[in-house]
Order: structure tokens, then C-alpha cells, then sequence
């Protein structure tokens, strides 16, 4: 099994990062971690580099730091991921977010780098990873307007998307929001399980009684609400939402 999204590069780790992966390597087959800010990227690479054929990454600038990164500094930053596009398995998280974002000027500034960012993946030949709070229909939009192909909305909850989704031949990556949100738990269950991948977002959305700090472990969680709301087993849910995360991000596992 594979939590196919979270942030291990987070200050939250920091005492005590290897002994979380180690827990991790106990339960599952291959964690996805996101680097969502260049600063974290050296971390991220090692952490590939350390932990080689089961911590894989994902690399972007998250649109919530659209105000923090220079144009050079995301030059910088893009270049920095060709030469190391053997260490990637994915662009993302990017995307849009309009929840920290309000600004017209900054909003738009998203909407460009978004696009800049799918096209680089075409070129890496790499698939994305998009986050879209508060921003689903303009995501969307975006997307098929680049003609993007392999495509992971991460945590999304526009149950009114589904269908273009679907039709798209795009992936939803859902997490322990699903345990509590009534539109997230509406995606699931319209969403064929072909469709889905199991992730945490960790250190972040903690399930009730598992800590302050969540870590990837807890996809088994998800993968439980998931087999209720599907009326389904669980293990059918754990083994083809993996086998999902595996063919998507084409990964040198079994």
C-alpha cells in the first residue's frame, strides 16, 4: 500500500524523521512525498536518495507560495528539478488556492505558473499532482484548456466535477477529510475505486486519537471509510487504490 501524498520535508518531522519512515517501511509499500517550496528540495532529494525505492517524490511550487518565490528563484527551481527529474516521479503540488489567496493580481499569477507548470511536466514527461482549494472549477478548467493528461487532484472535494474527471481519465487521491466532509465523502462514492488513491497529507489531518501529528501510516484509515461509503471490502480497497498509485506514478515496485 502507498500513501501517494504528503509532506515528510515538514519542520514537524525534523526530531524525528527516520524513525517515522521506519514505521512507515513496517506497514506499508512506498510513501510519496511533496515538495511543495524549493527551499525544501535538497531534503527532498535526499531523503530519495536515503530511503531508495520506497520514499519517492513530487516536486513543485505550491500556489499558497506564489508571493514568496522570485521569478529566478523559480528559474532556479525548475532547473534544479530537470537535472534531477530521476529522483521525481511527479510534478505537484500545483495548482490553485484561492482559500489564502484572495488578491485578483495573485490569483492570476497562479493561474500562470499553474499553466507554466503542466507544460513543464509535459516536457519531463512527468505526471502532476494538482491542489485546488476553493478553486475546483477553475482547476479544472485550466487543465483541459493544457490539454493535461496524467492528473492527480489531490484531496478534492467538487463531487459536481466528477463526471469531468472521469471522462478525462483522471485520478482523485483522497485522505482523512473523508472521515468528516459530506462533499469529499459524495466523491468517493462517484468516483469509480479506478479512479481513487489513498493519501494523508501528513504531518497534517490527523485522524481522531492518532496524535496532534498525522504520518502516512494513516491511509489504512481512509482506506476504511472508503470500503464503508463504497459498501466494499477493505482489502479491495487497500490493494487496488495501490495498485492505482503504482501504475500513475509508475513505480519501481511490486
Amino acid at each position: 500500500m502507498i500513501d501517494s501524498h504528503c509532506h515528510l520535508e515538514q519542520k514537524d518531522y525534523d526530531n524525528d524523521r527516520d524513525q517515522v519512515i521506519e514505521k512507515c517501511r513496517q506497514e506499508l509499500n512506498a510513501v510519496i512525498t511533496c515538495c511543495a517550496h524549493p527551499k525544501d528540495l535538497d531534503l527532498t532529494l535526499e531523503m530519495v536518495e536515503k530511503y531508495k525505492d520506497f520514499v519517492f517524490a513530487t516536486a513543485s511550487i505550491h500556489p499558497e507560495y506564489i508571493k514568496e518565490v522570485s521569478e529566478k528563484e523559480k528559474d532556479e527551481f525548475l532547473e534544479l528539478l530537470k537535472q534531477n527529474k530521476s529522483k521525481l516521479v511527479g510534478i505537484g503540488e500545483t495548482g490553485l488556492d484561492f482559500f489564502w489567496t484572495k488578491e485578483d493580481e495573485w490569483r492570476k499569477k497562479q493561474k500562470e505558473l499553474f499553466a507554466e507548470m503542466i507544460n513543464f511536466s509535459k516536457e519531463l514527461k512527468l505526471p502532476l499532482v494538482i491542489h485546488s482549494r476553493n478553486s475546483y472549477e477553475e482547476c479544472v478548467k485550466i487543465l483541459e484548456q493544457e490539454d493535461a493528461k496524467g492528473v492527480l487532484m489531490h484531496m478534492f472535494g467538487a463531487n459536481q466535477l466528477a463526471k469531468r474527471i472521469i471522462e478525462n481519465g483522471w485520478s482523485i487521491s483522497m485522505n482523512t477529510i473523508v472521515m468528516k466532509s459530506k462533499k469529499h465523502k459524495k466523491v468517493v462514492r462517484d468516483v469509480p475505486l479506478e479512479n481513487l488513491m489513498l493519501e494523508t497529507d501528513a504531518p497534517w489531518l490527523a485522524p481522531e486519537g492518532f496524535g496532534n501529528r498525522n504520518d502516512p501510516t494513516a491511509i489504512k484509515f481512509v482506506a476504511e471509510k472508503i470500503a464503508e461509503i463504497k459498501k466494499i471490502s477493505f482489502e479491495e480497497v487497500w490493494d487496488r487504490c495501490g495498485e492505482n498509485s503504482v501504475k500513475f506514478f509508475n513505480l519501481p515496485i511490486k
